[in-house]
């Protein structure tokens, strides 16, 4: 079997693996849980039964293999299942712990130490601090060294399920990164994965991903290669095997990502050859993990950019472009240093937080800003006291989301305090920059960035608005804000001439309008303004703003009701920081215009720009140049994320009319990819709705 059939085969028992599921796994994990925490019990120190209970989750894993595989690393079913009275009995015992909110995972992990030093190398280091520590620090060091005990245990038990499979070279491989450090590209690529599916496993974290390939990997490929040890097409078929280890463990709907190029602290560029195999990895898996961001700067490699833009052009909408001067000028405005700000993550869809270090929370929350401006307009008219000028109505609306705001930073703090006493996460403190250097669990602000990102959704939709009401009500007087009201809380109906006034009688963020785009920076700023007043526990953090979406768009939209720039009750937002929907009128030129009108650099939290491209703009070379050339504007405008989709409206009609047919049609959303098959009814409309630019 060549390694087309081989990769081909590999992705269809993913696809397959995914529309079937399994609840076994979860309920044996619940019962491995319960017996853990029973049998620490006289255990005083919350921190070291942490500890222990990684240590017993990573012990009890099973795994799988088949002849196709080239890395060890999928999860198989648990060769026993757990009785009815066990997972009942399980379950009632775990309901007396502290239900713990907040977030968990979306970073990069620190691999380089154990990269350098393997597992049993960093236990000895543990083991020598904890001989020196007392109190809390030395029961954080106790439970490192026991989770880290379970990792080397999982990795034994994949390396036995390798050998029984007849793969050899796998096996031992295992048996070398369970305690020693890696020897090549191969151990080190296995020894990261089974790095994040420990923590993701053991700790019971979300969204850890691979990051930095091309930097974390790059001295064990290229040695490799020199010494002959290793082909290009080796190596791709093992990154190609990760993505895939990586889309059968996380379920769909998320987001994982993968990072290339971009520059050093000196200000050079880094691409290498494994940054390239990591984008033309997404070639053949054309699965909805990872998305591959390119980090772009004026001395990013041309054809590193042309590869992207060719898998984009032939329907995989996985590649990203992220501004990199944009980001780190973010970053350190942030306090980050300059040798730390040019090393950062997508952590999954376009949130930004810094690699190896990182406790930051990201799109917590997400605020509805046009609810929040419904609110408003309802309050004032309610009460009878309508603002007498746009400036004072633009003041109200503010001090109302200033409110949100204060009362968000309060639960986000609140949740912090409950991790610190109720959480705990051992493995992934060993791999966090500083919770070594501190003897403190992540959970406690070990971590040297703990920052917290909120995302405002829906700005293109509230800056059409506001400038809506601001002429309507204001300044041409046309209509009161209680007249305003009544027509949106009718849904518009009777009303369609003022729907199509407001729809269409008035420019749009989107056409290049210099009113519209200052009234959205304006709104910006303030949103600026008012997250850098709060402070995050438990170290006095920012709260860093951010403007992505997720699928948020649509969920908020849904639950929001007619809006003045004529958007209709329940009809989503618009989807990052770009126009909305079927708004970018003046074409794809003016849409960027007005998108990077106003400064991206301080919203670390996120930003995404889609645009959606017809499949017949691809049918020459000059359609590949075109969308180059205004990817490249886009970010020497200052854009911080721009993502595509390729595919016409007529296709995504035909995939939801016959979903099997069309089963891996994967398009963009809000920063990440999914299956346009498996979105709610409501996203998929919300795909169809956006502009698309070359479709004729």
């Amino acid at each position: 079997m060549d390694s087309n059939e081989r990769i081909a085969a590999l992705r269809a028992r993913v696809l397959r693996g995914k529309a079937v599921g399994t609840s076994r796994r979860a309920d044996f994990f619940s019962v491995v849980t319960a017996r853990s925490l029973r049998a620490s019990e006289a255990e005083a120190s919350w921190q070291v039964r942490r500890g222990r209970l990684t240590h017993d989750r990573l012990a009890a894993v099973s795994f799988v293999m088949d002849d196709l595989e080239m890395l060890a690393g999928r999860l198989g079913d648990p060769e026993t299942a757990v009785t009815a009275d066990e997972l009942d009995e399980a379950r009632a015992y775990l309901a007396g712990f502290v239900d713990l909110r907040g977030q968990t995972g979306h970073c990069e992990l620190d691999v380089e130490p154990v990269l350098w030093k393997g597992l049993d190398g960093l236990a000895e280091d543990l083991a020598g601090r904890l001989a020196q520590a007392r109190g809390a620090a030395a029961q954080a060091y106790q439970s490192f060294i026991t989770a880290l005990r379970g990792l080397s245990l999982m990795i034994e038990h994949a390396g036995v399920v390798a050998r029984e499979t007849g793969h050899r070279d796998v096996a031992e491989s295992c048996a070398r990164i369970a305690h020693q450090p890696p020897t090549g590209f191969r151990d080190a690529l296995q020894l990261l994965w089974f790095v994040i599916l420990g923590v993701m496993h053991g700790d019971q974290v979300g969204l850890v991903v691979p990051g930095r390939l091309d930097r974390s990997l790059a001295r064990f490929y290229a040695s490799d290669r020199a010494a002959g040890r290793l082909s290009r097409e080796d190596a791709l078929l093992l990154v190609e095997s990760l993505y895939l280890l990586v889309n059968d463990y996380i379920p769909d709907g998320l987001a994982m990502s993968v990072m290339v190029g971009g520059r050093d602290a000196a200000g050079h560029d880094v691409t290498n050859d494994l940054s390239y195999l990591c984008v033309e990895a997404l070639r053949r898996t054309r699965l909805i993990y990872p998305t591959v961001g390119i980090c772009w700067n004026e001395e990013t490699p041309s054809d590193l950019i042309d590869l992207a833009v060719d898998l984009i052009g032939h329907g995989n909408p996985n590649p990203a472009f992220f501004g990199d001067e944009t980001i780190q000028r973010g970053l350190r405005s942030l306090g980050v240093p300059v040798e730390e700000a040019c090393h950062y993550i997508n952590s999954t869809c376009v949130e930004i937080t810094p690699a190896c270090g990182s406790n930051v929370w990201v799109a917590s929350p997400y605020f509805p800003t046009c609810r929040i401006l419904l609110d408003e307009i309802a309050d004032q008219v309610d009460r009878g006291a309508e603002s007498p000028d746009f400036d004072t109505f633009y003041a109200h609306y503010c001090a109302r989301l200033g409110q949100h705001i204060a009362e968000a930073v309060a639960d986000q703090n609140e949740a912090r305090r409950v991790r610190e006493a109720h959480g705990r996460k051992p493995l992934q403190s060993v791999f966090t920059r500083d919770c070594v250097e501190r003897g403190k669990d992540i959970d406690e602000g070990g971590a040297r960035y703990n920052w917290v990102e909120c995302s405002f959704v829906g700005l293109a939709n509230l800056a059409d608005s506001l400038y809506v009401i601001r002429e309507e009500v204001f300044t041409r007087k046309r209509m009161s804000l209680a007249q305003i009201k009544a027509v949106l809380d009718a849904d518009f109906e009777g009303a369609e001439v003022v729907r199509r006034r407001f729809a269409e009688g008035y420019p749009k963020y989107g056409h290049d309008n210099a009113d519209v785009d200052a009234l959205f920076a304006h709104t910006l700023q303030f949103f600026r303004r008012e997250c850098a007043r709060h402070r995050i526990d438990p170290d006095d953090s920012p709260f860093v703003p951010g403007a992505f979406c997720w699928v948020m768009h649509e969920v908020l939209g849904r639950e929001c009701g007619a809006t003045p720039d004529g958007r209709k009750a329940g009809t989503p937002f618009a989807d990052g920081c770009g126009p909305a929907q079927g708004r970018e009128a003046c074409g794809p030129t003016a849409a960027i215009l007005s998108t990077t009108s106003w400064d991206h650099g301080p919203m670390i939290g996120g930003l995404a720009y889609n645009m959606k491209f017809g499949a017949r703009l691809f049918r020459s070379r000059d359609g590949f140049a075109c969308v180059r050339h205004l990817i490249l504007t886009f970010l020497r405008r200052g854009g911080f994320e721009t993502q595509i989709n390729v595919v016409d409206a007529e296709t995504l009609k035909a995939a939801r009319t016959n979903p099997e047919a069309h089963a891996d049609l994967m398009v963009r959303i809000g920063g990440y990819s999914d299956y346009f098959t498996r979105l709610s009814p409501q996203m998929q409309d919300e795909i169809i709705m956006r502009t698309e630019f070359g479709g004729a």
